[in-house]
């Protein structure tokens, strides 16, 4: 069921990235498994388009190599309402869904673009088509998916969703967290633009996941709730690359940030 007029801003409640550091917690975010709208550009046209055969198995391979000690320390699974996303966690985290945890819909997880791919179902819809799955709907309004007003895809709309969704992953109780996204939107959640590609609209592949710590701690005042990747995550997928600087991610941000709100992804 959803609760219309529902919003994050009144429900704010290591290495080897299991074990939270002391006043901090483990932040998984995931970008979703193929979707139909990522085979071809004609099919953009889609709305909320459902995963591909190719991306059931994407989320088959992050069920099977996401380690099971992550796996288990997962307390909170949390999506964006789109179908992809949703179905993303469903098939991908098959075991902390049957430890008794439900999807929570996040709107504000949802992508940047306004083509139809990027734009979500009706609650109603969502509700008639998860009824029997564990997914909590409770923050999806009307109004979520009209990509107006703080649902625009504008940027500094956007970099204010953004905002809202790391505090309110911060503020959470549990101390380890998985959020599945979008390719557009991980990168104004991250705030790291290293990799982004033109063409595909992100720098993430579908089903990649990474892991982040918040840099102040939990309790450390940073208005900004800014996220820190994992030394081991990082590692993991870009070796001993060099991070780029504070400065170079906003110059980097000011050339790509808009072309990440194409639909592309």
């Amino acid at each position: 069921m959803f609760v219309s007029g529902t919003s994050l801003d009144s429900l704010s409640s290591a290495n080897d990235d299991t074990t939270p550091k002391p006043n901090n917690k483990l932040i998984h975010l995931v970008r979703h498994a193929q979707g139909v709208h990522n085979q071809s550009y004609k099919k953009h046209s889609i709305r909320d388009p459902l995963l591909t055969p190719k991306g059931r198995t994407q989320c088959e391979h992050i069920s099977a190599t996401f380690p099971a000690a992550q796996q288990s320390s997962i307390k909170l699974l949390a999506a964006s309402p789109l179908r992809r996303t949703i179905y993303t966690a469903l098939y991908g985290f098959p075991d902390v869904v049957k430890r008794g945890l439900k999807i929570v819909a996040v709107p504000e997880a949802q992508e940047t673009g306004v083509l139809p791919c990027d734009v979500g179902s009706d609650p109603e819809v969502l509700e008639k088509e998860f009824e029997t799955l564990p997914v909590d709907l409770r923050l999806v309004h009307e109004g979520w998916n009209s990509k107006t007003g703080r649902w625009a895809a504008d940027t500094a709309v956007v970099r204010a969703r953004a905002l809202c969704v790391r505090r309110w992953l911060r503020d959470r109780e549990e101390d380890v967290i998985c959020l599945v996204s979008h390719g557009g939107f991980l990168h104004y959640l991250n705030e790291d633009w290293d990799g982004f590609r033109e063409a595909k609209g992100t720098g993430w592949a579908n089903c990649e996941w990474r892991t982040y710590e918040f840099k102040a701690g939990v309790g450390g005042g940073d208005e900004n709730a800014t996220l820190v990747e994992t030394e081991g995550s990082r590692t993991r997928r870009r070796g001993t690359e060099k991070e780029l600087s504070a400065t170079e991610q906003v110059e980097l941000e000011s050339t790509t940030g808009r072309k990440s709100e194409g639909g592309k992804v």
